[in-house]
This record gives structure tokens, sequence and C-alpha cells, in this order.
């Protein structure tokens, strides 16, 4: 039997930016894509700590070291510049690989977005 898992997590960045007229996704740094263990095109869940919204997207790289968490499309309604956000990613495993398992998770600055 597989069950689902986090498998990483950034915990509480600042949103810079939100782009209406952009075909979907979430753009993050790409410093933050590596230390998060996420890959480029991997789907996320977005939590918006302001108003509560959860969403679902896939990733596009940021620029490095740039600090950039961009929601772009229809998720752009989601949030405002400036809101804090949780970005979280999920595997599927067998049980025994789980009970052993430990996510990958990232606390980064969140008035700059940068690691500490």
């Amino acid at each position: 039997m597989l069950v689902e898992v986090l498998k990483s997590k950034i915990h509480r960045v600042k949103v810079t930016h939100a782009d209406l007229n952009y075909i979907g996704s979430i753009t993050i740094d790409r410093d933050l894509i590596e230390a998060a263990n996420f890959l480029v095109g991997e789907k996320v869940q977005v939590v918006n700590i302001n108003n509560g919204e959860r969403l679902e997207t896939y990733i596009i790289e940021g620029e490095r070291g740039s600090g950039e968490v961009t929601l772009n499309g229809p998720a752009a309604r989601k949030v405002q510049k400036g809101d804090i956000v949780i970005i979280l990613s999920y595997a599927q495993m067998e049980v025994e690989e789980a009970k052993v398992f430990k996510p990958t998770m990232i606390f980064p600055n969140e008035n700059t977005n940068r690691l500490k």
C-alpha cells in the first residue's frame, strides 16, 4: 500500500509578485528550489497565511538569489504581493519507507526570502 507524505516544505516566504497575465504556476528563486529539494515542474500546494487560501500549481524556476516567489495566472487571484505563504510537496511511498522518511523543510527569512 502507498501513502502520501510530506516530501518538501518552504515555511513562510513572502509573495514578491502576483502576475495574473501569465500562463500559470509559481515562480520560485532557484536557491529556494534546491534547498527545499523541489523540482522544476513539480506539483506543489501553496497555503496563504494571510487569507487561508490553498491552491495547487507547479514550479517554474526563478532567478537564483532573487528571493522571488511569484504566483502566476489564476493563482494570482488567491494572493497579494506581501502575503506570507507556505509551499509544500508530497510523495507517495510504501508505508515502511514512510515511517523512516525525513522530509526536507527550510525556513527562509520571510522578509527577504533568502536562506538564513
